[in-house]
């Protein structure tokens, strides 16, 4: 298949980055382990600031070190009141709590939107290399066939006499 990588990819980790956290692509990927199309969108993604802050962004709001961090915020302001500031129920917390899940969802939104789009050019790249290899491979069959066809008229040809 067209999409396959050419060469094993190698495991030097001075030669590619990868991310330990979820993301849609590895900060760099080798162009001889990966699929033309990877390479491309990942360069993409890597030219522009936005893209790569809102990656930053969907990455780390996607860890553990977000909800640990969230605990410990969310901890120490309900214990504190934010040091008498924000007293119970909290009217401020819910506010800035409020605000940042409008944000995250957004967030969320942008990235499902990313990886939908990376899917379909994926899957319409995919289907141009399957639709190249039948037609080539219904030629090589066709082929094969008429050759087929010849050597066997040769050969009762070469009977008859």
């Amino acid at each position: 298949m067209t999409s396959a990588p050419t060469a094993p990819p190698t495991h030097d980790p001075k030669s590619v980055r990868v991310r330990r956290h979820h993301s849609t692509l590895p900060t760099r990927v080798l162009k001889e382990s990966h699929t033309p199309l990877v390479v491309q969108e990942a360069e993409r993604r890597a030219a522009s600031v936005q893209l790569r802050v809102a990656d930053a962004i969907t990455t780390f709001a996607g860890s553990m070190r977000f909800v640990y961090a969230h605990i410990v915020i969310f901890g120490v302001w309900c214990g504190t009141g934010l040091f008498g500031l924000d007293k119970f129920p909290f009217e401020f917390l819910t506010m800035a709590v409020s605000l940042e899940a409008i944000f995250l969802s957004t967030f969320v939104m942008i990235a499902q939107n990313r990886q939908a789009s990376f899917a379909q050019a994926k899957a319409d790249h995919d289907f141009v290399s399957q639709e190249q290899e039948l037609a080539t491979n219904t030629d090589l069959t066709k082929e094969i066939h008429r050759l087929t066809v010849e050597l066997h008229a040769r050969m009762t040809a070469g009977d008859a006499k």
